[in-house]
């Protein structure tokens, strides 16, 4: 069964959930596990893929756009996660709705800022989840 472990960036933290998304993408890279990173739009797939070149200063972080990229290559992907048809490790879900594909992967990271809309929506995702059965962990960020 999948685990879902939601990222909550805390009530007066700072960051947004896209961030928040590298972090989450890297951390689990260099563990081992291959990332898919689900967005909504190609655009949003690309706004990921500026943010992963930039948001660290000294490190580099292998990814590329889901369709374009060798997967071979790049141990996180971008994109509308349901084409990633051999990827079952890890999806990080930057959605509004639960991706109707997330049990293909063992591991689902949905990463939660303070803006309102993606609050809300994030605490109907959680009570999907939850009302099914679904292992959940919750962690604050500050």
């Amino acid at each position: 069964m999948t685990r879902v472990d939601f990222y909550v960036v805390a009530a007066h933290g700072r960051g947004n959930r896209h961030v928040l998304a590298c972090r989450v993408a890297d951390k689990a890279r260099r563990t081992g596990h291959r990332v898919v990173i689900h967005t909504p739009s190609p655009e949003e797939a690309r706004h990921m893929d500026r943010l992963l070149w930039t948001f660290q200063d000294q490190s580099f972080v292998p990814h590329g756009l889901l369709g374009e990229a060798d997967p071979a290559c790049n141990p996180i992907l971008i994109g509308d996660a349901s084409q990633a048809i051999e990827e079952h490790d890890v999806l990080i879900n930057l959605a509004m709705e639960v991706p109707t594909f997330f049990s293909r992967f063992q591991r689902l990271a949905e990463c939660v800022d303070n803006e309102q809309a993606v609050r809300e929506a994030s605490r109907q995702r959680y009570r999907f989840y939850r009302d099914r059965g679904y292992p959940l962990e919750m962690h604050e960020i500050a």
